[in-house]
């Protein structure tokens, strides 16, 4: 699944996200691409746990 993130703009916030979304599933596989907002990420967890997550941690999809 993808997320677009409008404030995840560098290294550290994508680093920020990944650990979010890790918090609900650690061993999803996360590719976090500041330069274009966007997230994939391979995971069992459904949507709306990793939407919470990110939420949370401030980094709420688009």
């Amino acid at each position: 699944m993808q997320f677009h993130i409008e404030n995840m703009t560098c290294g550290d916030r994508a680093r920020r996200v990944t650990k979010a979304i890790q918090s609900v599933d650690p061993a999803a596989d996360v590719t976090a691409d500041p330069a274009s907002h966007k997230v994939a990420v391979t995971t069992t967890a459904p949507r709306e746990s990793l939407v919470a997550a990110l939420n949370d941690a401030g980094y709420a999809p688009a």
